[in-house]
């Protein structure tokens, strides 16, 4: 017999059941592996079908409304009655305001790839870490969370993992622990980057500065600055700083595994959105029919909110942000381009996903 619980963080009772029935939650793609809780060393599990995972932005308590009574396996039972055969895992790694969950729903389709659009699991690894957990203990975790959360809803799908860029900075693990994983790196351009930030008002700067200083945390930042400078920016310089850190980490990915990770911008995604999913599944050796790509209904709509989307309407909001907050960016893009060329930093990434 093997354990299995019912209740937040193994409190709220426990229940001895079949090791076949702990299988069978492990067979069952729609029980997502949603948190990881380190003191008990087990992983929740809630119940997310295919339809609701496409009908939210994130993965999250926010958008899937909080679960009161979440099963919980031991870690090791997990491991035991996992797949011998896992489908492919795949990445989409950012660098945030890139159109990154509109690739994401774009690429999931039945009997092709399931995606994961920032699952919290991802996010407890990270907290994890942060809080000391041993590079040891958190690699033998990482391994059995990427497992976890690589289980398609047909065994021919392959899984589409979009992680949090919270999540960046152990995204060479992530593919050191998967060999046979591949990887897109999405970016906005620098001034893109920073006219969503402008637009997004005040609590979007805020979100700046938090990055920033979990990225210092997980000493994630090299460009020379002293911690105490960081003080001394405005909110868009931060905003800069950020950007500059996650473009310097993704061109040393593209430089360690050339083979198997490509670049993309939001751009080259937004003006043509079919061309560049297809070039994404390309790239991720998915299947499935190219000419139906134009008709995904993620390609239609508003990633966060599922309003339709007309075509231009980033490139118009990017526009308006550029009337209301043009001579701010100018001088924020020249400070950071001027940092990213004593860093070595390139503004474009190489090795894009789509040759314009």
């Amino acid at each position: 017999m093997a354990m299995l619980a019912i209740g937040r963080g193994n409190r709220q009772g426990r229940l001895m059941i079949p090791e076949s029935s702990i299988a069978a939650v492990m067979r069952d793609t729609e029980w997502l592996a949603h948190r990881y809780d380190p003191g008990h060393d087990a992983f929740h599990f809630r119940r997310v079908g295919r339809a609701k995972r496409a009908d939210v932005p994130f993965l999250t308590d926010l958008h899937l409304g909080e679960e009161k009574s979440p099963v919980v396996l031991r870690r090791a039972d997990c491991r035991t009655a996992a797949e011998d055969r896992p489908p492919p895992l795949h990445f989409l790694f950012h660098s945030a305001y890139c159109a990154s969950t509109m690739l994401a729903q774009a690429l999931d389709q039945p009997g092709v790839a399931t995606s994961l659009s920032e699952p919290v699991l991802l996010n407890d690894m990270v907290g994890w870490r942060r809080r000391g957990a041993t590079p040891r203990d958190h690699g033998a975790v990482m391994d059995d969370a990427l497992a976890v959360l690589g289980r398609g809803f047909t065994p021919d799908e392959a899984v589409i993992v979009k992680p949090s860029n919270i999540f960046n900075p152990l995204a060479r693990g992530a593919l050191t622990l998967r060999p046979q994983a591949r990887a897109i790196l999405l970016h906005a351009p620098l001034r893109d980057f920073l006219l969503s930030v402008a637009r997004k008002g005040m609590w979007c700067r805020l979100w700046c500065r938090e990055l920033l200083e979990g990225y210092l945390a997980d000493a994630y930042v090299q460009l020379g600055f002293e911690a105490r400078d960081y003080f001394r920016q405005s909110d868009l310089q931060v905003a800069a700083v950020g950007w500059l850190a996650q473009q310097q980490a993704f061109a040393a990915l593209l430089a360690w595994a050339p083979d198997r990770i490509a670049s993309l911008d939001s751009e080259t995604l937004t003006r043509a959105p079919a061309a560049a999913v297809a070039a994404a599944m390309d790239h991720l050796r998915l299947a499935g029919d190219r000419a139906a790509i134009a008709d995904h209904p993620a390609l239609g709509r508003n990633s966060k909110s599922g309003a339709p989307f007309a075509a231009g309407e980033r490139q118009r909001d990017l526009a308006a942000a550029e009337a209301a907050y043009g001579e701010e960016i100018a001088q924020v893009v020249g400070w950071a381009e001027a940092v990213a060329d004593q860093a070595g930093i390139p503004l474009a990434l190489p090795a894009p996903l789509v040759v314009r």
